[in-house]
Protein backbone atom coordinates (compact mmCIF):
# COMPACT_ATOMS: atom_id res chain seq x y z
CA UNK A 1 0.00 0.00 0.00
CA UNK A 2 3.05 2.26 0.51
CA UNK A 3 3.07 3.83 -3.57
CA UNK A 4 -0.80 4.36 -3.16
CA UNK A 5 -0.37 6.25 -0.04
CA UNK A 6 2.28 8.52 -1.12
CA UNK A 7 -0.06 9.00 -4.39
CA UNK A 8 -2.61 9.68 -2.10
CA UNK A 9 -0.48 12.32 0.51
CA UNK A 10 0.81 13.85 -2.70
CA UNK A 11 -2.65 14.51 -4.08
CA UNK A 12 -4.32 15.55 -0.48
CA UNK A 13 -1.69 18.17 -0.80
CA UNK A 14 -2.38 19.34 -4.50
CA UNK A 15 -5.83 19.79 -3.40
CA UNK A 16 -5.11 21.90 -0.17
CA UNK A 17 -2.65 24.27 -1.79
CA UNK A 18 -4.86 27.85 -1.43
CA UNK A 19 -3.17 28.79 -4.68
CA UNK A 20 -5.05 25.97 -6.70
CA UNK A 21 -8.27 27.00 -7.26
CA UNK A 22 -9.92 24.00 -6.98
CA UNK A 23 -8.89 23.84 -3.11
CA UNK A 24 -11.62 26.42 -2.34
CA UNK A 25 -14.51 24.00 -3.88
CA UNK A 26 -16.35 20.75 -2.76
CA UNK A 27 -15.00 18.94 -5.81
CA UNK A 28 -11.57 20.19 -4.40
CA UNK A 29 -12.25 19.18 -0.56
CA UNK A 30 -13.81 15.92 -1.54
CA UNK A 31 -10.91 14.86 -2.99
CA UNK A 32 -8.36 15.93 -0.29
CA UNK A 33 -11.12 14.36 1.94
CA UNK A 34 -10.86 11.47 0.53
CA UNK A 35 -6.72 11.02 -0.08
CA UNK A 36 -6.51 11.93 3.71
CA UNK A 37 -8.92 8.61 5.04
CA UNK A 38 -7.05 6.59 2.73
CA UNK A 39 -3.74 8.07 3.58
CA UNK A 40 -4.45 7.46 7.30
CA UNK A 41 -5.83 3.82 7.41
CA UNK A 42 -2.99 2.72 5.42
CA UNK A 43 -0.48 4.49 7.19
CA UNK A 44 2.00 2.77 9.99
CA UNK A 45 1.82 4.70 13.37
CA UNK A 46 4.60 5.07 15.50
CA UNK A 47 4.76 4.54 19.16
CA UNK A 48 2.63 7.67 20.98
CA UNK A 49 3.84 9.65 23.80
CA UNK A 50 2.29 10.06 26.99
CA UNK A 51 2.48 13.61 27.18
CA UNK A 52 1.72 14.16 30.73
CA UNK A 53 3.65 17.61 31.45
CA UNK A 54 1.86 18.29 34.34
CA UNK A 55 -0.43 17.03 37.38
CA UNK A 56 -2.35 18.62 40.66
CA UNK A 57 -0.90 17.85 43.73
CA UNK A 58 -3.12 19.43 46.87
CA UNK A 59 -4.58 21.89 44.37
CA UNK A 60 -1.03 23.19 42.98
CA UNK A 61 0.27 22.45 39.53
CA UNK A 62 3.36 20.26 39.54
CA UNK A 63 5.42 19.69 36.68
CA UNK A 64 5.90 15.51 35.07
CA UNK A 65 8.56 14.03 34.30
CA UNK A 66 8.41 10.65 32.45
CA UNK A 67 11.76 8.28 34.22
CA UNK A 68 12.85 4.82 33.13
CA UNK A 69 14.09 3.80 36.35
CA UNK A 70 14.12 -0.16 35.20
CA UNK A 71 14.80 -1.91 31.86
CA UNK A 72 15.24 -5.40 30.30
CA UNK A 73 14.68 -6.61 26.66
CA UNK A 74 11.08 -6.56 26.48
CA UNK A 75 10.05 -4.16 28.58
CA UNK A 76 10.99 -0.15 30.29
CA UNK A 77 9.79 0.71 34.12
CA UNK A 78 8.52 4.10 33.52
CA UNK A 79 7.86 6.39 36.54
CA UNK A 80 6.20 9.44 36.74
CA UNK A 81 8.67 11.82 38.45
CA UNK A 82 6.28 14.53 40.00
CA UNK A 83 8.03 17.86 40.79
CA UNK A 84 6.53 18.16 44.33
CA UNK A 85 8.75 20.07 46.74
CA UNK A 86 7.78 18.49 49.70
CA UNK A 87 7.89 14.86 50.88
CA UNK A 88 4.48 13.32 50.32
CA UNK A 89 3.32 9.48 51.83
CA UNK A 90 1.39 8.81 48.60
CA UNK A 91 0.96 4.58 48.23
CA UNK A 92 3.12 3.52 45.45
CA UNK A 93 1.25 2.14 42.05
CA UNK A 94 2.34 -0.45 39.63
CA UNK A 95 0.25 0.02 36.21
CA UNK A 96 1.01 -3.78 34.12
CA UNK A 97 -0.26 -2.21 30.97
CA UNK A 98 -1.77 -5.09 28.51
CA UNK A 99 0.46 -6.77 26.05
CA UNK A 100 -1.60 -7.32 23.64
CA UNK A 101 -1.11 -5.10 20.77
CA UNK A 102 -1.69 -1.92 21.88
CA UNK A 103 1.36 0.71 23.68
CA UNK A 104 1.06 1.14 27.44
CA UNK A 105 -0.02 4.76 25.98
CA UNK A 106 -3.51 3.83 25.95
CA UNK A 107 -3.46 4.08 29.54
CA UNK A 108 -2.73 7.46 29.61
CA UNK A 109 -5.67 8.36 30.90
CA UNK A 110 -5.12 5.86 34.00
CA UNK A 111 -1.89 7.23 34.43
CA UNK A 112 -3.41 11.13 34.57
CA UNK A 113 -6.28 10.12 37.01
CA UNK A 114 -4.12 8.44 39.38
CA UNK A 115 -0.96 10.92 39.36
CA UNK A 116 -2.67 13.65 41.94
CA UNK A 117 -2.74 10.80 44.79
CA UNK A 118 0.04 8.33 43.99
CA UNK A 119 3.69 7.89 42.56
CA UNK A 120 2.93 6.34 39.71
CA UNK A 121 4.92 3.46 37.93
CA UNK A 122 3.69 1.63 34.77
CA UNK A 123 5.00 -1.36 32.38
CA UNK A 124 6.38 0.08 29.04
CA UNK A 125 6.14 -3.00 26.67
CA UNK A 126 8.82 -2.79 23.46
CA UNK A 127 7.74 -3.70 20.64
CA UNK A 128 8.73 -7.53 19.51
CA UNK A 129 9.94 -6.35 16.35
CA UNK A 130 12.34 -4.20 17.72
CA UNK A 131 14.01 -6.55 20.01
CA UNK A 132 16.98 -8.55 18.25
CA UNK A 133 16.68 -12.04 18.36
CA UNK A 134 19.84 -13.08 20.49
CA UNK A 135 18.03 -11.26 23.06
CA UNK A 136 16.19 -14.35 23.91
CA UNK A 137 12.69 -15.62 24.16
CA UNK A 138 9.67 -13.69 25.74
CA UNK A 139 6.84 -16.04 27.30
CA UNK A 140 4.15 -16.03 30.25
CA UNK A 141 6.90 -17.06 32.34
CA UNK A 142 8.83 -14.23 31.72
CA UNK A 143 6.19 -12.24 31.78
CA UNK A 144 5.21 -13.29 35.48
CA UNK A 145 9.26 -13.12 36.23
CA UNK A 146 9.15 -9.25 35.20
CA UNK A 147 6.54 -8.22 37.52
CA UNK A 148 7.63 -10.00 40.55
CA UNK A 149 10.97 -8.14 39.61
CA UNK A 150 9.77 -4.73 39.15
CA UNK A 151 7.52 -5.15 42.54
CA UNK A 152 10.89 -5.88 44.31
CA UNK A 153 12.85 -3.03 42.57
CA UNK A 154 9.54 -0.67 44.39
CA UNK A 155 10.12 -2.11 47.05
CA UNK A 156 7.83 -3.16 50.28
CA UNK A 157 4.22 -1.38 50.90
CA UNK A 158 3.51 -1.28 46.87
CA UNK A 159 0.35 -1.80 45.06
CA UNK A 160 -0.34 -3.82 41.30
CA UNK A 161 -3.07 -2.30 39.04
CA UNK A 162 -3.30 -5.40 36.27
CA UNK A 163 -5.17 -3.85 33.17
CA UNK A 164 -7.25 -6.21 31.13
CA UNK A 165 -5.23 -9.23 29.68
CA UNK A 166 -2.36 -8.59 32.45
CA UNK A 167 -5.14 -9.86 35.03
CA UNK A 168 -3.86 -13.47 34.87
CA UNK A 169 -0.21 -12.92 35.19
CA UNK A 170 -0.88 -10.44 37.99
CA UNK A 171 -2.36 -12.66 39.91
CA UNK A 172 -0.03 -15.61 39.30
CA UNK A 173 2.54 -13.42 40.53
CA UNK A 174 1.34 -12.55 43.47
CA UNK A 175 0.32 -16.02 44.20
CA UNK A 176 3.96 -17.09 43.21
CA UNK A 177 5.29 -14.56 46.18
CA UNK A 178 2.66 -15.35 48.60
CA UNK A 179 4.22 -19.02 48.23
CA UNK A 180 7.98 -18.15 48.58
CA UNK A 181 6.98 -15.77 51.73
CA UNK A 182 7.88 -13.10 49.69
CA UNK A 183 8.70 -9.69 51.48
CA UNK A 184 7.82 -7.52 48.66
CA UNK A 185 4.08 -9.25 48.05
CA UNK A 186 1.95 -5.89 47.28
CA UNK A 187 0.03 -4.56 49.42
CA UNK A 188 -3.01 -4.44 47.32
CA UNK A 189 -3.89 -5.89 43.59
CA UNK A 190 -6.80 -4.11 41.26
CA UNK A 191 -7.80 -6.51 38.49
CA UNK A 192 -9.42 -4.71 36.13
CA UNK A 193 -11.67 -5.99 33.20
CA UNK A 194 -9.42 -9.13 33.17
CA UNK A 195 -9.81 -12.78 31.62
CA UNK A 196 -9.48 -14.77 35.13
CA UNK A 197 -12.16 -16.98 34.11
CA UNK A 198 -13.30 -17.04 30.36
CA UNK A 199 -15.81 -19.49 30.70
CA UNK A 200 -18.07 -17.17 32.55
CA UNK A 201 -20.48 -15.36 30.35
CA UNK A 202 -17.86 -15.71 27.30
CA UNK A 203 -17.86 -13.53 24.47
CA UNK A 204 -16.46 -14.17 21.04
CA UNK A 205 -13.12 -13.31 21.88
CA UNK A 206 -13.35 -16.90 24.25
CA UNK A 207 -15.19 -18.59 21.51
CA UNK A 208 -12.82 -18.20 18.86
CA UNK A 209 -10.07 -19.22 20.87
CA UNK A 210 -12.12 -22.12 21.91
CA UNK A 211 -13.53 -23.09 18.73
CA UNK A 212 -10.04 -22.83 16.54
CA UNK A 213 -7.54 -24.04 18.90
CA UNK A 214 -4.27 -24.14 19.70
CA UNK A 215 -2.83 -25.60 16.43
CA UNK A 216 -4.74 -22.68 14.40
CA UNK A 217 -3.23 -20.31 16.14
CA UNK A 218 0.31 -21.62 15.17
CA UNK A 219 -0.59 -22.01 11.56
CA UNK A 220 -2.21 -18.76 10.95
CA UNK A 221 -1.29 -15.98 12.84
CA UNK A 222 2.37 -16.64 13.79
CA UNK A 223 4.89 -14.98 11.25
CA UNK A 224 8.85 -13.79 10.89
CA UNK A 225 10.06 -10.30 11.70
CA UNK A 226 11.18 -9.13 8.16
CA UNK A 227 14.07 -7.61 7.36
CA UNK A 228 14.80 -4.43 8.10
CA UNK A 229 13.48 -4.37 11.31
CA UNK A 230 16.01 -5.50 14.71
CA UNK A 231 13.73 -8.18 15.26
CA UNK A 232 14.79 -9.44 11.60
CA UNK A 233 13.38 -13.52 11.63
CA UNK A 234 12.09 -13.65 15.34
CA UNK A 235 8.35 -15.36 15.67
CA UNK A 236 5.91 -12.83 16.05
CA UNK A 237 2.05 -12.38 16.19
CA UNK A 238 1.87 -9.28 13.87
CA UNK A 239 -0.14 -5.93 15.92
CA UNK A 240 -1.73 -5.34 12.61
CA UNK A 241 -3.45 -8.61 12.69
CA UNK A 242 -4.19 -7.90 16.39
CA UNK A 243 -5.95 -4.81 15.04
CA UNK A 244 -7.81 -6.48 12.60
CA UNK A 245 -9.81 -8.36 15.00
CA UNK A 246 -10.41 -5.47 17.24
CA UNK A 247 -11.75 -3.34 14.51
CA UNK A 248 -13.49 -6.39 13.12
CA UNK A 249 -15.84 -6.68 16.32
CA UNK A 250 -17.27 -3.40 15.97
CA UNK A 251 -16.92 -2.66 12.15
CA UNK A 252 -19.71 -0.73 11.38
CA UNK A 253 -18.83 1.95 14.58
CA UNK A 254 -15.70 2.79 12.44
CA UNK A 255 -16.60 2.54 9.55
CA UNK A 256 -19.30 5.02 10.40
CA UNK A 257 -16.52 6.79 12.64
CA UNK A 258 -14.08 7.24 9.02
CA UNK A 259 -17.01 8.31 7.10
CA UNK A 260 -18.33 11.33 9.27
CA UNK A 261 -14.57 12.13 9.42
CA UNK A 262 -14.62 12.59 6.09
CA UNK A 263 -17.79 14.82 6.13
CA UNK A 264 -16.21 16.86 8.67
CA UNK A 265 -12.79 17.74 6.50
CA UNK A 266 -15.56 18.58 3.39
CA UNK A 267 -17.37 20.88 5.89
CA UNK A 268 -14.18 22.40 7.15
CA UNK A 269 -14.91 21.36 10.52
CA UNK A 270 -11.54 21.26 11.87
CA UNK A 271 -12.49 20.48 15.60
CA UNK A 272 -14.39 17.75 15.08
CA UNK A 273 -11.86 15.98 12.41
CA UNK A 274 -8.87 16.85 15.04
CA UNK A 275 -10.57 14.94 17.61
CA UNK A 276 -11.44 11.92 15.21
CA UNK A 277 -7.34 12.11 14.60
CA UNK A 278 -6.44 11.98 18.01
CA UNK A 279 -7.90 8.99 18.73
CA UNK A 280 -7.39 6.66 15.95
CA UNK A 281 -3.68 8.15 16.18
CA UNK A 282 -3.50 6.30 19.46
CA UNK A 283 -5.93 3.23 18.55
CA UNK A 284 -4.29 2.42 15.09
CA UNK A 285 -0.66 2.37 16.80
CA UNK A 286 0.08 -1.66 17.43
CA UNK A 287 2.97 -3.44 18.41
CA UNK A 288 4.13 -7.19 17.66
CA UNK A 289 4.21 -9.70 20.60
CA UNK A 290 6.27 -12.54 20.63
CA UNK A 291 4.84 -15.92 19.43
CA UNK A 292 5.69 -17.54 22.38
CA UNK A 293 4.35 -15.57 24.71
CA UNK A 294 0.91 -15.08 22.78
CA UNK A 295 0.55 -18.69 21.77
CA UNK A 296 1.10 -19.56 25.57
CA UNK A 297 -1.36 -17.16 26.92
CA UNK A 298 -4.09 -18.18 24.40
CA UNK A 299 -3.57 -21.56 25.21
CA UNK A 300 -3.57 -21.10 29.27
CA UNK A 301 -5.85 -18.32 29.87
CA UNK A 302 -8.41 -18.75 26.83
CA UNK A 303 -8.27 -22.88 26.17
CA UNK A 304 -7.19 -24.66 29.31
CA UNK A 305 -8.52 -22.11 32.20
CA UNK A 306 -5.69 -22.99 33.40
CA UNK A 307 -5.72 -20.37 36.29
CA UNK A 308 -9.47 -21.83 37.46
CA UNK A 309 -8.50 -25.04 36.85
CA UNK A 310 -6.13 -24.86 38.71
CA UNK A 311 -3.37 -26.30 36.76
CA UNK A 312 -1.30 -23.56 35.78
CA UNK A 313 2.32 -23.37 35.95
CA UNK A 314 4.85 -21.02 36.76
CA UNK A 315 8.71 -22.61 35.68
CA UNK A 316 6.85 -25.90 36.23
CA UNK A 317 5.63 -25.38 39.98
CA UNK A 318 2.09 -25.00 40.59
CA UNK A 319 0.47 -21.43 40.51
CA UNK A 320 -2.10 -21.90 43.91
CA UNK A 321 -3.88 -18.81 44.31
CA UNK A 322 -5.33 -20.24 48.05
CA UNK A 323 -1.58 -19.19 49.05
CA UNK A 324 -2.80 -15.65 48.61
CA UNK A 325 -3.03 -13.78 52.71
CA UNK A 326 -1.43 -10.77 52.17
CA UNK A 327 -2.27 -8.68 49.48
CA UNK A 328 -5.92 -7.32 49.30
CA UNK A 329 -7.87 -7.86 46.22
CA UNK A 330 -10.42 -5.69 44.54
CA UNK A 331 -12.03 -6.52 41.41
CA UNK A 332 -13.35 -3.78 38.82
CA UNK A 333 -15.69 -4.96 35.77
CA UNK A 334 -18.17 -3.00 32.95
CA UNK A 335 -21.54 -3.70 32.59
CA UNK A 336 -21.27 -3.40 28.80
CA UNK A 337 -17.78 -5.09 28.53
CA UNK A 338 -18.17 -7.16 25.11
CA UNK A 339 -14.48 -8.14 24.65
CA UNK A 340 -14.17 -9.48 28.95
CA UNK A 341 -17.03 -10.74 30.08
CA UNK A 342 -19.55 -9.54 33.53
CA UNK A 343 -17.87 -12.29 35.80
CA UNK A 344 -14.82 -13.24 34.01
CA UNK A 345 -12.74 -10.89 36.33
CA UNK A 346 -14.87 -11.04 39.84
CA UNK A 347 -13.99 -15.05 39.80
CA UNK A 348 -10.58 -14.15 41.01
CA UNK A 349 -12.53 -13.84 44.25
CA UNK A 350 -13.51 -17.80 44.15
CA UNK A 351 -9.93 -18.42 43.73
CA UNK A 352 -8.61 -16.74 46.45
CA UNK A 353 -9.95 -18.88 49.17
CA UNK A 354 -7.71 -17.67 51.72
CA UNK A 355 -7.99 -14.30 51.91
CA UNK A 356 -9.71 -12.46 54.41
CA UNK A 357 -13.70 -11.34 52.97
CA UNK A 358 -12.45 -7.81 55.09
CA UNK A 359 -9.67 -7.71 51.72
CA UNK A 360 -12.01 -8.26 48.74
CA UNK A 361 -14.13 -5.95 47.24
CA UNK A 362 -15.56 -6.79 44.11
CA UNK A 363 -17.28 -2.95 41.36
CA UNK A 364 -18.80 -2.95 38.48
CA UNK A 365 -19.50 0.15 36.73
CA UNK A 366 -22.79 0.52 34.84
CA UNK A 367 -22.88 1.62 31.41
CA UNK A 368 -19.22 1.37 30.52
CA UNK A 369 -18.06 -1.16 27.70
CA UNK A 370 -14.13 -2.68 27.82
CA UNK A 371 -12.05 0.43 27.78
CA UNK A 372 -14.81 3.11 29.62
CA UNK A 373 -13.27 0.57 32.50
CA UNK A 374 -10.13 2.05 32.80
CA UNK A 375 -10.38 5.36 30.61
CA UNK A 376 -12.72 8.54 30.07
CA UNK A 377 -15.37 10.47 32.32
CA UNK A 378 -16.78 7.20 34.20
CA UNK A 379 -13.22 5.92 34.80
CA UNK A 380 -12.21 9.45 36.49
CA UNK A 381 -15.33 10.23 38.32
CA UNK A 382 -16.50 7.27 39.46
CA UNK A 383 -13.69 4.22 38.88
CA UNK A 384 -10.51 5.76 39.99
CA UNK A 385 -11.77 7.13 43.37
CA UNK A 386 -13.16 3.58 44.35
CA UNK A 387 -9.54 2.11 43.38
CA UNK A 388 -7.68 5.18 45.39
CA UNK A 389 -10.12 4.72 48.42
CA UNK A 390 -9.69 0.72 48.46
CA UNK A 391 -5.59 1.31 48.10
CA UNK A 392 -6.10 3.66 51.42
CA UNK A 393 -7.70 1.64 53.43
CA UNK A 394 -5.13 -1.32 52.51
CA UNK A 395 -1.69 0.19 53.11
CA UNK A 396 0.39 -1.88 55.21
CA UNK A 397 2.94 1.26 55.59
CA UNK A 398 0.67 3.01 57.99
CA UNK A 399 -0.53 2.21 61.46
CA UNK A 400 -3.74 0.29 61.00
CA UNK A 401 -5.82 2.81 62.74
CA UNK A 402 -5.23 5.48 60.47
CA UNK A 403 -6.15 3.36 57.49
CA UNK A 404 -9.75 1.90 57.17
CA UNK A 405 -10.77 -1.30 57.02
CA UNK A 406 -11.66 -2.35 53.37
CA UNK A 407 -15.61 -3.04 52.75
CA UNK A 408 -16.68 -6.46 51.45
CA UNK A 409 -18.35 -4.69 48.29
CA UNK A 410 -17.97 -0.92 47.45
CA UNK A 411 -20.92 0.52 47.71
CA UNK A 412 -22.48 4.07 47.61
CA UNK A 413 -20.84 6.78 49.64
CA UNK A 414 -23.26 7.70 52.37
CA UNK A 415 -23.62 11.41 53.83
CA UNK A 416 -21.05 12.23 56.30
CA UNK A 417 -21.71 14.90 59.01
CA UNK A 418 -18.20 15.76 59.49
CA UNK A 419 -17.99 16.91 56.64
CA UNK A 420 -20.85 19.16 56.30
CA UNK A 421 -20.58 22.72 56.74
CA UNK A 422 -21.51 24.00 60.46
CA UNK A 423 -25.05 23.79 61.65
CA UNK A 424 -26.93 26.68 62.79
CA UNK A 425 -30.21 27.08 63.69
CA UNK A 426 -30.49 30.13 60.82
CA UNK A 427 -32.06 27.57 58.01
CA UNK A 428 -33.40 23.58 57.53
CA UNK A 429 -29.97 23.78 54.48
CA UNK A 430 -27.75 23.32 57.00
CA UNK A 431 -27.80 19.88 57.59
CA UNK A 432 -26.92 18.65 53.71
CA UNK A 433 -24.93 21.42 52.77
CA UNK A 434 -21.12 20.33 52.18
CA UNK A 435 -17.79 22.96 52.21
CA UNK A 436 -16.35 20.85 49.86
CA UNK A 437 -16.77 17.87 47.68
CA UNK A 438 -17.33 14.26 49.37
CA UNK A 439 -14.30 13.16 47.14
CA UNK A 440 -14.97 13.80 43.92
CA UNK A 441 -18.13 15.71 42.64
CA UNK A 442 -20.69 14.02 41.11
CA UNK A 443 -22.01 15.71 37.51
CA UNK A 444 -25.04 17.40 38.58
CA UNK A 445 -25.69 18.06 35.02
CA UNK A 446 -27.04 14.28 34.77
CA UNK A 447 -30.14 15.78 35.89
CA UNK A 448 -32.43 16.79 33.30
CA UNK A 449 -32.83 20.38 34.07
CA UNK A 450 -29.64 21.13 35.35
CA UNK A 451 -27.46 23.04 32.69
CA UNK A 452 -23.65 24.31 33.75
CA UNK A 453 -24.88 27.73 35.21
CA UNK A 454 -27.24 25.81 37.58
CA UNK A 455 -24.48 23.44 38.79
CA UNK A 456 -22.55 25.80 39.33
CA UNK A 457 -25.38 27.22 41.55
CA UNK A 458 -25.78 24.52 43.71
CA UNK A 459 -21.86 23.86 43.77
CA UNK A 460 -21.67 27.35 45.35
CA UNK A 461 -24.38 26.52 47.77
CA UNK A 462 -23.04 23.72 48.81
CA UNK A 463 -24.46 21.02 47.04
CA UNK A 464 -21.80 18.28 44.86
CA UNK A 465 -23.66 14.98 45.08
CA UNK A 466 -26.79 13.21 43.84
CA UNK A 467 -27.37 11.49 47.48
CA UNK A 468 -27.93 15.39 48.88
CA UNK A 469 -30.77 16.08 46.63
CA UNK A 470 -32.53 12.48 46.69
CA UNK A 471 -32.63 13.35 50.82
CA UNK A 472 -34.21 16.73 50.26
CA UNK A 473 -37.35 17.31 52.35
CA UNK A 474 -39.94 19.47 51.40
CA UNK A 475 -39.18 22.05 54.32
CA UNK A 476 -35.33 21.98 52.61
CA UNK A 477 -36.67 22.09 48.64
CA UNK A 478 -38.74 25.17 49.61
CA UNK A 479 -35.46 27.22 51.14
CA UNK A 480 -32.94 25.66 48.61
CA UNK A 481 -36.06 27.12 46.29
CA UNK A 482 -36.05 30.61 47.78
CA UNK A 483 -32.23 30.55 48.14
CA UNK A 484 -31.25 30.19 44.42
CA UNK A 485 -34.65 31.07 43.04
CA UNK A 486 -35.39 28.36 41.20
CA UNK A 487 -39.43 28.74 40.50
CA UNK A 488 -40.66 25.58 41.29
CA UNK A 489 -37.99 23.69 39.09
CA UNK A 490 -37.28 20.97 41.60
CA UNK A 491 -40.91 19.52 41.85
CA UNK A 492 -41.25 20.27 38.26
CA UNK A 493 -38.73 18.26 36.87
CA UNK A 494 -38.38 16.11 39.32
CA UNK A 495 -34.97 16.24 40.26
CA UNK A 496 -35.63 14.35 43.58
CA UNK A 497 -36.89 11.16 41.96
CA UNK A 498 -33.58 11.73 39.12
CA UNK A 499 -31.10 12.20 42.00
CA UNK A 500 -32.61 8.67 43.55
CA UNK A 501 -31.81 7.09 40.52
CA UNK A 502 -28.62 8.51 39.32
CA UNK A 503 -27.41 7.75 43.28
CA UNK A 504 -28.23 4.20 42.73
CA UNK A 505 -26.30 4.48 39.55
CA UNK A 506 -23.11 5.44 40.80
CA UNK A 507 -23.37 2.81 43.46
Amino acid sequence: MAPFRAMADMTRLYFQNPLNPLTHTSYGRSIAAGCEVLERTTRRYGKPEFGLKETTVSGVRVPVREVCVWDRPFCDLIHFERGVTSHRNDPKILIVAPMSGHYATLLRGTVEALLPYADVYITDWIDARMVPIQDGKFDLDDYIDYIISMLHFLGPDAHVLGVCQPSVPVLAAVAVMEDREDPYVPATMTLMGGPIDTRVAPTAVNDLAVNKGIDWFKNNVVMKVPFPHPGFMRDVYPGFLQLSGFMSMNLDRHMTAHREFFQHLVEGDGDNAEKHRDFYDEYLAVMDLTAEFYLQTVETVFIDHALPNGTMTHNGRLVDCSRITRTALLTVEGEKDDITGRGQTKAAHALCTNLADDMKAHYEQPNVGHYGVFNGSRWRSEIAPRVMDFIRSNRTDLPRNTARPAPSKVEAPAPKPAKTAAKSAAGPLESILLVKPDGVADDLKAISGVGPKLESALNEAGIFHYWQIAGLTAEQIEALDSKLDFRGRIARDNWIEQARQLSETVS
